[in-house]
């Protein structure tokens, strides 16, 4: 995108501006279009571009969209935006699930992807600084010859930014934690337009609220995360993948359970279903497994710690019926079937032409899997519908891509109906609605369901935040 404000081709854009109707709209794009030239889009591709993620919400287009380039640039636009009472939905790199992104009440979409600057790397104190949009796959790029990465990885190449606000996590999280547990400090830009830093790089702090931890998982309705200070973690020493197969889901669940009661600290455990990993074969070309209920491990360590993993963990298997373990012993190996497993999504669309997917992505106390996603399984079956299962299930997270062909009716009831099932049985499981998707647009209904009463303080935090409700509205709660 082009920043030269001086440039003829903004006159038409602002001449457009002021055909609109509503004179508040009109002044503010009008400003925006003055200061940030051709940076400011307008065309009907960009804006439906920015009112969608990868969900099945539809799209609801911003009435403009801004490309950013630093903090005190997003400033800027959010002081416009703060006086003239007009939303602002953050962007990142567009693969949020929930219907985050949806400009439900119009307003102006910030593109935060070309504030794409790895700022400083701390290789000695294990961190670094980064811009929001920096996307993880760039970041660990970025780190190759420091002897470090950063862990946290769900299926898409996220921005950390984005990956921040929604609380994500993903294949490691069972052994890093989510970001929530990798976020060291902020830069946000409030509702009003102010810059403030927030915690540092110490590891750790009792100095005042823990305002980090506020803006984790805030989704963008209390303020805009521009940079991220984020712990690193030095390469493993020893990394081996294998993969085991069981005769049915049960076997594997239950593996997955006895491994987490033992303590073994695998790096990654990963379930997929029957109907996942025929779509991964077909997807992905994955060779030499069969479409049956599989377990993806990842163990790291020193080369004794590893092969102990690997003896216990094949054990434990072997006890529910595991056979094939099957090594991914080269680095090749390793990233093509991890690459598998982080196109589960697309794979699992593959199942079904033309549907879109309604996601479930429920977590529950590692003692309630089994029955959680054996549950899920069979109220799937009985729906009819093609609803592949795939899962960090070492942290008792799992997804079920309920697909449906969003212009029958009747399928879209059935999505729906089976998709309150899932939630509403982790629920009564002491789980929760969402692991790492983030409430959004889509699941605000649960959120009372799950919190009760301290949803009324949320209330009152964002209130007391945002009093003219333009960060992000209409989403997390109404």
């Amino acid at each position: 995108m082009m920043s030269d404000t001086t440039q003829n081709p903004v006159k038409p854009a602002i001449d457009f501006a002021a055909q609109y109707a509503d004179a508040n709209t009109r002044q503010h794009l009008i400003e925006l279009l003055q200061q940030f030239g051709s940076r400011v889009q307008i065309s009907r591709a960009v804006l439906e571009q920015h009112g969608q993620g990868e969900d099945s919400y539809g799209c609801y287009p911003p009435d403009a969209v801004v490309y950013l380039h630093s903090t005190e640039e997003v400033a800027t636009v959010i002081q416009l935006c703060h006086q003239y009472r007009v939303p602002v939905i953050p962007y990142g790199a567009g693969s949020s699930v929930e219907g985050q992104l949806l400009a439900l009440h119009g307003g102006i979409s910030l593109d935060l992807s070309e504030m794409n600057q790895v700022i400083e790397i701390n290789a000695e104190d294990m961190d670094c600084r980064v811009q929001a949009g920096v996307t993880r796959e760039a970041l660990n790029q970025a780190l190759r010859y420091d002897g470090l990465f950063f862990p946290i990885d769900p299926g898409a190449n996220a921005s950390i930014g984005g990956m921040s606000a929604t609380r994500a996590s993903g294949t490691n999280a069972v052994r890093y934690g989510t970001m929530r547990e990798n976020v060291m400090g902020l830069t946000v830009v409030t509702p009003d337009g102010q810059i403030i830093k927030t915690g540092g790089r110490a590891r750790k702090s009792s100095a005042g609220y823990d305002l980090t931890r506020l803006y984790v998982g805030s989704e963008g309705t209390l303020g805009v995360i521009t940079e991220i200070q984020l712990k690193l973690h030095p390469i493993p020493p020893v990394i081996k993948a294998a993969t085991c197969q069981f005769t049915d889901l049960a076997s594997a669940v239950n593996t997955v359970i006895e491994v987490m009661q033992c303590a073994i600290p695998v790096a990654r455990i990963e379930l997929l279903n029957h109907l996942q990993m025929k779509a991964c074969i077909q997807y992905s070309k994955l060779e030499g497994l069969d479409p049956k209920p599989t377990l993806f491990f990842e163990f790291q360590g020193t080369e004794t710690a590893v092969a102990e993993q690997i003896e216990l963990v094949q054990a434990l298997a072997e006890e529910h019926g595991g056979e094939h373990f099957s090594w991914a012993e080269t680095v090749e190996a390793r990233n093509t079937l991890w690459k598998a497993r982080h196109q589960a999504y697309f794979a699992g669309l593959s199942l079904q032409t033309g549907a879109s997917v309604l996601t479930t992505d429920v977590c529950v106390p590692i003692s309630a899997l089994a029955e959680a996603i054996l549950s899920a399984e069979a109220a799937a079956e009985a729906s009819g519908l093609i609803c592949p299962i795939v899962g960090h299930v070492g942290d008792g997270n799992f997804h079920v891509l309920i697909l449906q062909d969003s212009a029958d009716p009747e399928q879209v009831r059935k999505a729906k109906t089976l998709s309150q099932m899932i939630v509403e049985k982790a629920l009564s499981l002491q789980g929760t609605c969402t692991g790492e998707h983030g409430i959004g647009f889509g699941k605000k209904h649960y959120l009372i369901q799950e919190h009760g009463e301290s949803v009324a303080l949320m209330k009152q935090l964002k209130q007391a935040l945002d009093p003219l409700m333009i960060m992000n509205p209409g989403k997390v709660f109404d």
